[in-house]
């Protein structure tokens, strides 16, 4: 009887073993494209990153990037819903399926990528930033210590907060945090008098800047606070879209490296058509290979990415070149061979 009951349970829990090998919880990148549209979460209140324009259209880096996505994705960089998020809403709206990716200035740190944290999967860096420190010019306060025992506007639930509050512990000065939820808020509490300078990164300090009805009257002061690398990102655990999303951005910086362009990838495309011996630039543009079926995409995803938003360097043009309503230097913000930090591996 023994022996019976011993078999029947290693039956079962073989049948068990077979059953749960069986079951695969659905990617979202098929949500996606089962509902053929993305539904990307932003801040819709930074010039150059993303902003909701008078005309009721979103616009800015963070903008095209999700754009690009739904190039690869979907083949149409227009199905994008756009969802506005508050730092303190943008994680939840991750956590519980309310938005597909997140693509809104959000830094990529350990605490947020960690399984123990938010449980994060982050795409490649897009914006390398840093904290900075914003106040009037008439003020005559030139660095972080003459703002000691003085109050600072900052956005709560941020790793702003933190590294505000961590900058001034390490020098044992003193402050008052005034904070808000969003930058908008910030950005009045500053200007309304309430405190003595406002903290953010300094690509959103410029942004903010750039709408003040007198920008030449803010400075931002030299004292950069911390590291920033500003990275789209999902929902840890599904690795169908973090790789999507990986090797589209992947494919803004190598298309910029190869000098491939929105003017031009029709005429790459020929050339790597008629040029059998030009394999690298056949597998990345999708005419031999299968690259991108390996990512659950088009072949050719590359082809519809860069004919939809450019390359990297296009778009980061198109919003914070210096013909821009926010011109940012681009600095470590340049490709590996122009002396940035954007690099990608190879496609093969």
């Amino acid at each position: 009887m023994r022996r019976f009951f011993t078999g029947i349970l290693t039956f079962s829990m073989l049948l068990t073993g077979c059953v749960n090998s069986s079951i695969r919880t659905q990617s979202r990148l098929e949500v996606i494209k089962s509902r053929d549209s993305l539904i990307c979460g932003v801040s819709g209140k930074i010039p150059g990153f993303s902003f909701l324009n008078s005309n009721g259209s979103y616009q800015g880096l963070d903008v095209d990037i999700c754009k690009a996505f739904a190039a690869a994705f979907l083949g149409n960089p227009n199905k994008v819903q756009f969802r506005p998020l508050t730092a303190p809403e943008r994680f939840t709206a991750i956590r519980t399926g309310e938005i597909d990716l997140l693509s809104r200035n959000t830094t990529f740190n350990l605490s947020r990528d960690s399984s123990k944290g938010n449980g994060l999967i982050f795409a490649p860096i897009i914006f390398h930033d840093g904290q900075g420190l914003m106040v009037k010019k008439s003020s005559n306060l030139n660095s972080l210590y003459e703002l000691a025992g003085k109050s600072i506007c900052v956005g709560s639930g941020t790793t702003t907060e933190q590294n505000i509050n961590d900058a001034f512990e390490e020098k044992s000065l003193p402050y008052t945090p005034i904070k808000y939820q969003d930058l908008n808020q910030v950005v009045a509490g500053y200007l309304q008098g309430r405190c003595a300078a406002m903290t953010s990164d300094r690509s959103q300090l410029a942004a903010a800047r750039s709408g003040f009805r007198n920008p030449k009257a803010h400075i931002i002061l030299d004292d950069v606070l911390s590291k920033e690398p500003l990275a789209p990102a999902s929902a840890g655990g599904d690795q169908l879209l973090s790789d999507a999303m990986r090797w589209v951005i992947f494919a803004l910086f190598t298309a910029e490296e190869k000098g491939i362009t929105q003017s031009n990838i029709n005429q790459k495309l020929e050339i790597a058509k008629n040029n059998p011996q030009m394999k690298p630039l056949r597998r990345f543009l999708g005419v031999e290979g299968d690259l991108g079926e390996k990512l659950g995409l088009p072949n050719d995803f590359v082809i519809k990415v860069i004919s939809s938003t450019g390359n990297y360097g296009e778009m980061y043009n198109r919003h914070l070149g210096p013909n821009s309503k926010v011109p940012i230097p681009r600095g470590l913000n340049k490709i590996h061979n122009s002396g940035g930090l954007h690099f990608a591996p190879p496609f093969n």
